[in-house]
């Protein structure tokens, strides 16, 4: 395999960037609008709770992508992972309707979580607006790994160009035409989006997908039968629940916190601002699988441009948040009053490593998902989510923090540890892969 270039990783790696950075403007767009509807402290809060529900019960499809861009390389992968992926789609969309039934509902948002009565009752009529929400992101991030094994990957955000009109067009209709609450618009307009998304990916991956049924793509050798699919994706998988169980856990303790409604209120703002800046690595994730090289050829070349876009993407949020712009971010664009904004300013500044460390974790996955060592993900997951867990126990029940500057506290704690993990992971399948070309990675 020719030696990469800093130049071609940017070209390769620069429209799935651009896809991630879209979808970040999202949170704030949805943000912006609630805190200029009615009642926007209940609003913001319920939409917070509803998102954090959504993602969680997605959870399990979020790795299609990664999955897809590993696998799919003939026909038959083709054909078993997206029968693999219909079935996680039909899964999760399942587990939406039971959560929204009133006995499961009322007992996880009141009884559990402890949600004031306004926000639970808010919260609820926003998931409805969320039912698309699982099955369409299933479709199109198996449709967007097939596009990217491909190389295709401008077409990925060009999808994503749609999908911010279809945010848009839900957001105004729901706006003006429906007139319901904040909470409700922004549940329609992220479920707009990305069914607008997931219908553009079936349209612009159709010449692949006849390539691929008709036999013209690579093979992959032998056939990879359903059992080895599901032990290669279930850890990912288990990894994205694990991971995404943060945002509700992270819910659930600030409303016992000190200050919950404003921690609530404010925490999509500033996670909105994190993961506006964490995009560009998350996107790193799924060019590097595609770029690394079945012997990772090609890491010392990745990990060079690893280095430099952690640095820059963290110093990209130090300059809002130790700066002026905290309060053009905040107060003027996001719209939040003097008093939240005071709440939200010190979680933005202790979050500024978080970027880089996002970067660092896309890479390290990629290294065990290409050496077919996912377990480490999630294991590195689990230490994620425990590492949350206690730090915050510690700071908001122990010292008596107020619950955003908790949160996100503990967030990066978490983060800390679980790339600590990865390292050790990384160095043992790399390792495995320098012992020569007859030494097989495990499957996991």
């Amino acid at each position: 395999m020719p030696k990469l270039s800093q130049r071609s990783i940017l070209v390769f790696w620069t429209p799935l960037a651009a896809t991630w950075v879209m979808m970040a403007t999202e949170g704030p767009f949805i943000a912006a609008i609630i805190a200029r509807l009615p009642d926007p402290r209940f609003n913001l809060a319920a939409h917070g709770v509803a998102f954090a529900l959504a993602v969680l019960i997605e959870a399990p499809v979020m790795m299609l992508m990664s999955a897809a861009t590993a696998l799919v390389r003939d026909r038959t992968s083709y054909l078993r992972l997206r029968t693999f992926s219909r079935g996680l789609a039909l899964a999760t969309t399942g587990l939406l309707v039971v959560l929204l039934l009133p006995p499961v509902y009322d007992f996880l948002t009141v009884t559990v979580m402890g949600l004031p009565s306004e926000v639970a009752d808010l919260t609820h009529g926003a998931l409805w607006f969320f039912l698309p929400w699982p099955g369409a992101i299933a479709y199109r991030r198996f449709l967007q790994g097939v596009l990217i094994r491909s190389g295709q990957t401008r077409l990925v955000a060009y999808g994503t160009v749609i999908r911010l009109f279809g945010m848009v067009a839900g957001a105004l209709f729901g706006f003006l035409v429906l007139d319901i609450p904040g909470a409700w618009v922004g549940a329609l307009s992220l479920a707009s989006g990305v069914t607008s998304e997931a219908l553009a990916a079936r349209y612009m991956a159709a010449p692949t997908v006849r390539s691929l049924l008709a036999g013209e793509r690579e093979t992959a050798g032998r056939e990879m039968p359903y059992r080895e699919i599901a032990a290669f994706y279930f850890p990912l998988a288990l990894t994205s629940m694990i991971g995404l169980a943060v945002h509700p856990m992270l819910t659930f303790f600030m409303g016992r916190s000190v200050s919950p409604l404003e921690s609530l209120a404010v925490f999509p703002v500033v996670h909105a601002l994190s993961f506006f800046f964490r995009s560009l690595g998350l996107a790193y994730q799924d060019a590097s699988i595609a770029l690394m090289g079945e012997r990772f050829e090609q890491l010392p070349d990745l990990r060079r441009f690893a280095t430099g876009l952690g640095l820059a993407s963290s110093a990209g949020l130090a300059i809002v948040a130790f700066t002026p712009l905290s309060h053009v971010y905040f107060s003027t664009i996001s719209g939040l009053s003097a008093e939240l904004t005071a709440f939200a300013l010190i979680p933005a500044r202790l979050i500024v490593p978080l970027p880089a460390l996002s970067v660092l974790l896309a890479l390290q996955r990629a290294i065990l998902v290409e050496g077919r060592r996912t377990q480490f993900i999630t294991v590195a997951s689990a230490i994620e989510v425990g590492t949350v867990a206690a730090t915050f126990v510690a700071l908001g029940w122990g010292f008596g923090l107020i619950g955003a500057t908790a949160a996100f506290a503990s967030f990066l704690g978490g983060r800390l540890a679980s790339t600590t993990y990865l390292f050790f992971g990384c160095l043992g399948v790399l390792n495995e892969a320098v012992a020569g070309p007859g030494v097989e990675p495990a499957e996991g």
